[in-house]
Parts: structure tokens; C-alpha cells; sequence
């Protein structure tokens, strides 16, 4: 670390050290450049379907008939290894909307040589992501998905910039994304305390919805309590291409329960491949599906994924293991 007003700190995988202050600068601009981008209303081709679970149709709200209706959602996060927050697993599972089923998935472990800078996250995390979807477009895979759910905020982003990873991903992607958040940090006043407050106020109790207006008067986004009996509330913001009106409807549709079932399956996977890229050696993986698979069950298709990409990586690393006991 520098002396005086410049930080600099050391990038984990290259060694080279990083001017802090600079590359904040750099991302300033390139964050206020993108989000000039950002739409905020429905900019797509496809239509809604109707608002029933279980019994989705081909008709839109107010038409009879609709040529082309919102089926493949996708699902996106990243995580970091706890013990090395350079090591991030990157995963993209894609949901048949009538179904709730996974029809699509792929993930990335990879070592980020990028600092993590608090207010500017997206600038570490979405690369690793974007390449997941570059990846499906440039093999034009049918089930490319229509819209992105990102477990992350969008408009409802902390420190006044209103511009958080599900934005940043949706410009560059040039997809309609949806921010989901488990939790809300303290944002233009709001917290969630006071957002939990409002829900047990007289005037909110009968309601599952809550649209978050910040203390500036701007719309941020919404909590929702998505499941009967949920207690705790998520929280939906727009990223870019959609409104609020419609991210609402749309998340609704796809809570079997607290959190949506793109994100939950994304997490799911997620949890598979970084947990047995941890600590592949320590596990037999036949072992490790049979006792996870009874716990959570999400489908036949993505748990088999999984167990095949797990032995690949399983066997990868033992490869390289014993190439470096024998150099």
C-alpha cells in the first residue's frame, strides 16, 4: 500500500500492483457512460402471459391472441471462495417458464485478477458473466434466455448511483434483466428495518407489495413478501429494458418459493460445482450427489449435469495435482 492519497494494491493472480484512485476514475466514467443506456420501461418483442401459476396461456392481458410469449428466463450469480475472494464461480442456468424447469446451464470457475472495489462490484463480476452468455449466443442456442434474473440490485443500488450489476449486465448484454435482492443495504433512507416496518403498518398489512420510493422521491424499486407465509421479503429492481410494473409480474410467476426459481436453481448449481471445486479431494462425488440429491431436488436433467461436470472437474484436478508432484 502506497503513502499519501494514492492506494494501490496488488492484483492476486499477476502481482502487479493496482492504482486504486485511477482505475476508480476510469470506472466512474465508464459507469456513468453506460448508465445514460439504461431503459427503464418494457422494450421487447415477446408478451407476458397471464398471471396464473400452474396454468400459463398463449394469451396476453387485454389480447386474445399473442404470436410470441416470454418463455426462457435465466437465471445468473457469482460467488467467491470464502478463503480466497479471488476464486469466483460464475453460473448460468436458463427456466422454461411454464415448467419452472431447467433447460440450460453452464457455470465458470476462474481466478479474477480484478480488486474488489465496494460501489463498483459489477465491474469484477460481470465479465465472467457476460462470456457465459456469449457463449450460449455464438453456438445459437435455442434456449437463450428472453430475460435475465441477476442476483443482484439494479436502480436500487447503494452509495446514490443507481446503477448496480443487474443494469451493468443488461446495457453490455443488451438483454431485459431484473434485479433480485435477498437483503437491501441502506439505500436513499431505505432499510429493512423500515421496509419491515412498513409491511406491519395498518395501511400495508393486507399487502404482498411494496414499491420503494427513496427519501430523493425516486422509484427504486419494489419488496415483495412472493410466497404466502413468507416473512421475509425479497427485493426486485429494474436493470434495464423492462419496468417495474412488469419485473413484478414476471417474479411472481416464478416463486415456487421465497426467492424466484431462476435465481433459487442458479444458486443450487452454483452450490454443486464451487463446493466440490473446494474441496474435490476430500469428497467421493457418487457420495456427495446421493446425499445432496434428497435434500434438493430440482430436476433429473440439472442434478446429472451437474454429477458429470463435478467427475470432468474432479478428474481435471487430480490430473493437474499429479503433474505438479512430478515436475
Amino acid at each position: 500500500m502506497a503513502n499519501g492519497n494514492e492506494t494501490s494494491e496488488a492484483s492476486p493472480s499477476s502481482g502487479i500492483r493496482i492504482c486504486l484512485p485511477q482505475l476508480q476514475n476510469t470506472w466512474i466514467q465508464a459507469q456513468d457512460s453506460l448508465k445514460r443506456k439504461v431503459v427503464t420501461e418494457d422494450d421487447f418483442k415477446w408478451k407476458l402471459p397471464t398471471t396464473t401459476k400452474n396454468s400459463l396461456t398463449g394469451k396476453h392481458e387485454g389480447e386474445e391472441e399473442c404470436c410470441r410469449l416470454l418463455k426462457y428466463v435465466g437465471g445468473v450469480d457469482l460467488s467467491f471462495l470464502k478463503d480466497d475472494s479471488s476464486m469466483a464461480c460464475g453460473t448460468l442456468v436458463v427456466l422454461d417458464l411454464q415448467t419452472l424447469q431447467a433447460v440450460y446451464e453452464d457455470s465458470s470457475v476462474v481466478r479474477l485478477s480484478v480488486p474488489y472495489v465496494p460501489g463498483f462490484l459489477a465491474f469484477r463480476e460481470a465479465p465472467v458473466l457476460l462470456e457465459l452468455l456469449e457463449k450460449m449466443k455464438n453456438n445459437s442456442h435455442p434456449f437463450y434466455p428472453q430475460l435475465l434474473m441477476v442476483d443482484g440490485n439494479g436502480l436500487l443500488h447503494p452509495r446514490g448511483k443507481c446503477f448496480g450489476l443487474a443494469c451493468h449486465l443488461g446495457v453490455l448484454a443488451d438483454i431485459p434483466t431484473i434485479g433480485i435482492g435477498k437483503n437491501l443495504h441502506h439505500v436513499d433512507g431505505l432499510t429493512q428495518s423500515r421496509v419491515r416496518e412498513l409491511f406491519e403498518a395498518k395501511e400495508h398489512f393486507s399487502k404482498d407489495i411494496l414499491i420503494l420510493i427513496g427519501d430523493t422521491g425516486h422509484t427504486l424499486g419494489a419488496a415483495i413478501q412472493s410466497t404466502q407465509g413468507s416473512l421475509k421479503p425479497i427485493f426486485i429492481s429494474v436493470g434495464h429494458r423492462i419496468s417495474l410494473t412488469s419485473a413484478v409480474k414476471i417474479v411472481k410467476l416464478t416463486c415456487k418459493y421465497r426467492v424466484p426459481e431462476p435465481i433459487r436453481q442458479v444458486t443450487f448449481y452454483k452450490f454443486c460445482i464451487f463446493l466440490t471445486a473446494y474441496q474435490v479431494e476430500r469428497f467421493n462425488i457418487q457420495l456427495f450427489y446421493a446425499l445432496l440429491l434428497p435434500i434438493i431436488s430440482i430436476n433429473t436433467m440439472l442434478c446429472n449435469s451437474t454429477l458429470y461436470f463435478l467427475s470432468q472437474l474432479q478428474a481435471d484436478i487430480r490430473s493437474r495435482d499429479y503433474l505438479r508432484k512430478h515436475q
